[in-house]
């Protein structure tokens, strides 16, 4: 079964505050309306443009969802 992106992202969380996907894992954890059972791109990437101040830049959201598909295959 294919794990959401909220369930990978959630492997990434750590102490680290100067990681990027560290701080937007651990940031996604205290978001309690991130879609968390989505596997989609659009749907998240929409979901992170119009709701969220944690994610300073979408590209840290991409780079995070493309090892999230190599994993995830």
């Amino acid at each position: 079964m294919k794990r959401s992106f909220y369930h990978y992202l959630m492997t990434l969380r750590g102490p680290n505050s100067s990681d990027e996907e560290q701080v937007f894992a651990n940031n996604a954890t205290k978001d309690i309306q991130f879609p968390k059972h989505s596997d989609s791109y659009e749907e998240i990437s929409d979901y992170l443009e119009m709701n969220v101040d944690y994610l300073n830049n979408m590209d840290i959201f991409d780079q995070t969802w493309q090892k999230y598909l190599e994993n995830n295959r």
